[in-house]
């Protein structure tokens, strides 16, 4: 008798169908739609990147506040009371703490997620799903310690009594971009990662050079005026001039500068979204 009479193939080995995944091809297959379609997975990740932070910790979350405020006690004695830089007349320790909070945001997340991929190397290599969700829910999960350190400031405006301006309205704008900036640099990162695995000690020296790059612990008033448009090619220049405008009432940002700010960080979105998904077919098999 012949092993399949009277049966189909799919009968005899008990199944119906089966699905073939094949890798993107071309510099084009973004397929942004799967990404949205895979958002339960999106928050379940960030969550656990949360949860796993900080377990077994003794401080727990309490981390998400020391880190910015002990940064801000040493930038005010360091750059406030003994090089005495101008504060554009709001008091220093606010006026670098709000500077620093959308930075240690994007720090944290352009950190977590250059290695995001190579972390999780075990479950790229056994499921399938779209692999963009991964930095993606490292951007994700730094919102809940900008949220927690974001209480801080308040508490410091109402010591001071600062009253933000109607520029507040635009400040999840500002947060936004902090997040694009993270991802867009992030996923040109975490793509380069799998393949040299040396950008994890990059990474580390590229935030600290930025801090000092980016307008956190100085006014930007302090940079030469025929400097000022090369200087905003860093994205996160304005991103913080935003945050101060919206929350200290300082001086309404440059235009210009913003303008330019934002178009870069519209480059490192696309070009990182580009290169990600050109070499997306190549992860699991190096990673």
């Amino acid at each position: 008798m012949a092993p399949f009479e009277g049966r189909t193939k799919e009968q005899y080995f008990g199944y119906s169908h089966h699905t073939v995944i094949e890798p993107p091809k071309g510099w084009f297959s973004l397929n942004l739609k799967e990404v949205w379609a895979y958002r339960e997975l999106l928050g379940l990740l960030a969550r656990r990147d949360v949860s796993v932070r900080y377990k077994q910790s003794f401080v727990g979350i309490g981390w998400a506040v020391i880190q910015p405020i002990m940064t801000m006690l040493i930038f005010t004695i360091i750059f406030g009371r003994f090089a005495k830089l101008p504060s554009e007349g709001i008091p220093y320790p606010v006026f670098t703490y709000c500077a620093l909070l959308p930075w240690n945001y994007f720090a944290r997340s352009l950190g977590d997620s250059s290695d995001s991929l190579v972390a999780s190397s075990s479950l790229i290599t056994k499921v399938y799903f779209p692999r963009l969700i991964l930095p993606f829910s490292k951007v994700v999960a730094g919102l809940i310690d900008f949220a927690i350190a974001f209480i801080i400031l308040i508490l410091m405006m109402l010591w001071y009594r600062i009253v933000p301006t109607a520029g507040l309205l635009l400040l999840p704008l500002f947060m936004l971009i902090a997040m694009i900036s993270a991802l867009g640099v992030g996923l040109w990162l975490t793509a380069l990662n799998v393949k040299y695995r040396d950008v994890k000690f990059i990474v580390p020296f590229l935030t600290q050079f930025w801090l000092y790059a980016s307008p956190v612990a100085y006014s930007i008033t302090i940079v030469p005026q025929k400097w000022q448009w090369f200087y905003s090619l860093n994205p996160m220049v304005g991103v913080v001039e935003g945050f101060r405008w919206a929350l200290l009432g300082k001086a309404p940002p440059n235009v210009e500068m913003m303008l330019i700010s934002f178009a870069c960080v519209l480059v490192l979105l696309v070009s990182g979204l580009f290169y990600f998904k050109k070499m997306e077919q190549t992860f699991a098999d190096i990673v």
